[in-house]
């Protein structure tokens, strides 16, 4: 991308600005000429350290401080929005898998997957045109109302940030409800044909005591491994939401520091990310052995 970091940053300057002081700056960033084996191992150095050096856009705050403040936004945006997804995606294609066929198959399954097809940025532009701009039912940006001072003791500021996150929360829940309609419905489908669940079924057994207790209770494994990787999909996944909505979290830092040429946090964030994928993948492993006593035998 065109431009020099440091330059823009003495671009707005109100005092002259000498080589000398951009080639001091640059240092302080860390900036440094020399072979590129040099720099990658000061690279590696700082991650081993996690110093990530300092931020150019809000300098003199360090990265570490700057994605730090966004990152618990972004974990409660994800984590909430996938657990609501989880669960109505879930109870969704329960029932979709035991009336499949009926209209209510026909018309949710494929529903859900058309809504799940649409690119993020285009649901969240209709919703905040829609219920911000045009109803004005909720706020259209940030993370709770401007000027307000926050008071992490207060129940009027949780209520607040609940008020704010309401649309992209939605946002984000509504796109991911799909993957676990259809995933649900698979597994689903798969032990509906099992003997215990005809067994059940001749015993005369209370139609939600099959379904839940016995067809959606086994069912539910390979969805609760899906769930883990979901939610570190989902923190990479809903950063177009972030942006739209001007919401705190690593979206939005993501796109400010594009704008300004802040490398430092960009590699920071993506460090991070891949983290969360890596770490979520690891934990859906786990779950599945912790969760299947048949893995935990060896198959048997």
């Amino acid at each position: 991308m065109p431009g020099d970091p440091v330059t823009m940053m003495f671009a707005n300057a109100a005092v002259q600005v000498t080589p000398e002081r951009i080639a001091a700056m640059k240092e302080l960033l860390g900036f440094v000429d020399g072979p590129i084996y040099e720099q990658y191992f000061i690279y590696l150095k700082g991650i081993l350290s996690w110093e990530l050096g300092i931020s150019i856009q809000t300098f003199p705050q360090t990265v570490n401080e700057v994605l730090g403040n966004a990152v618990g936004w972004s974990l409660f945006l994800a984590g909430t929005a996938v657990i609501l997804a989880f669960c109505i995606g879930s109870l969704l294609g329960i029932f979709a898998a035991w009336y499949r066929g009926s209209k209510y198959d026909a018309f949710i399954s494929p529903g859900m997957m058309v809504v799940q097809a649409v690119p993020p940025v285009v649901v969240a532009m209709l919703v905040l045109y829609t219920f911000a701009i045009g109803a004005q039912w909720f706020p259209s940006t940030y993370a709770y109302t401007a000027g307000t001072i926050p008071d992490w003791t207060s129940w009027d500021f949780y209520k607040d940030i609940g008020y704010h996150a309401v649309l992209p929360l939605f946002c984000a829940t509504i796109i991911q409800i799909g993957g676990f309609l259809i995933n649900m419905r698979n597994n689903m489908i798969n032990l509906l044909n099992e003997d215990y669940i005809t067994m059940a079924k001749g015993k005369g057994l209370n139609e939600n005591r099959v379904i839940f207790k016995y067809a959606a209770r086994n069912a539910m494994l390979p969805s609760v491994t899906a769930l883990s990787m979901a939610i570190g999909m989902a923190i990479c996944g809903q950063l177009i939401i972030e942006m739209v909505f001007n919401y705190p979290g690593l979206g939005t830092v993501l796109l400010n520091a594009i704008n300004a040429r802040d490398y430092q946090v960009l590699q920071g964030q993506l460090l991070i990310m891949t983290m969360f994928m890596l770490f979520f993948n690891f934990l859906a492993d786990i779950l599945i052995v912790a969760l299947d006593p048949r893995l935990r035998k060896g198959g048997k």
